[in-house]
């Protein structure tokens, strides 16, 4: 099949301070030629990272800039690389251009997935323009602001026993291991984190950071990368429609509003 879409690839607000917001899985779009191929559950994008602009609305106001995916992970992951290399070894994962769901349904009606002219088309047009976008707006922060900060925001249902045993803590910090960020900071945040009343955090466990966090953290070079997967079941009803719920995210907001906050103390001090 061939693959054409007229939507861009991203949304993109330029910030006033050293920090990107990166969310790479929040995008919905299904072009004509990926939905009228998908079977109706996997029309609902079911595996999405719902609400994450809206419960990170306050970025803007703290001045981050904030780089916005448009369509569905779906139709292209755009935090695997692009050779759709396996980050996590031994582990079962999602590709690059994904064929079945978080719990391994089908997506496509008949079998009839991307081959491989496809998958780089799908590559070439929403891939790469995402991250040309991110690496740009990096470099523009670093050379107004000498160290900067990436938050790869992400969310995930808390129960999937695909990639994970029993229920997942409610904040997932990714580090890559240590490798992606300083790790003072890595650890107030964590810190901060596990102290929001009700809720339980995790600093590199089952998630340590996608290819953004792992492609663009350069500690040594002034680049601090964190991922945050933070478990669907704190904002939102993790069954269709999928809903926001209001109350359990104005509960969780001054807790993410405070890691940003403290991310961009630590950048701004260097």
């Amino acid at each position: 099949m061939s693959f054409s879409t007229d939507t861009p690839a991203f949304t993109l607000h330029r910030g006033t301070r050293p920090l990107l917001v990166s969310m790479p899985h929040v995008g919905t779009h299904l072009p004509a030629s990926v939905s009228q191929r998908l079977t109706a559950e996997a029309r609902t994008v079911p595996d999405t990272d719902w609400h994450l602009e809206r419960l990170y609305s306050f970025a803007r106001e703290l001045g981050a800039s904030v780089l916005v995916a448009t369509h569905s992970r779906y139709v292209v992951d755009l935090n695997r690389p692009p050779d759709n290399a396996n980050l996590y070894p031994g582990q079962d994962t999602t590709g690059l251009c994904p064929v079945d769901t978080f719990d391994k349904t089908p997506l496509y009606v008949d079998g009839n997935g991307p081959d491989d002219a496809e998958i780089a088309a799908r590559r070439d047009a929403i891939w790469r323009p995402y991250h040309q976008a991110l690496a740009a707006e990096l470099a523009r922060l670093k050379a107004e602001h000498g160290t900067i900060a990436l938050w790869d925001a992400h969310s995930i249902r808390s129960v999937l026993p695909r990639f994970f045993e029993g229920r997942l803590p409610d904040f997932n910090l990714g580090t890559a291991n240590g490798e992606s960020c300083d790790a003072s900071l890595a650890h107030q945040l964590l810190e901060q984190a596990g102290a929001v009343a009700g809720h339980t955090a995790v600093l590199n466990g089952r998630f340590k950071g996608g290819y953004i966090t792992r492609q663009y953290g350069k500690p040594q070079d002034g680049v601090h990368a964190v991922q945050l997967e933070l478990s669907q079941v704190a904002y939102m009803s993790e069954t269709y429609p999928f809903a926001y719920d209001e109350a359990r995210a104005a509960a969780l907001q001054p807790a993410l509003r405070g890691m940003l906050a403290t991310v961009l103390e630590f950048v701004e001090t260097r």
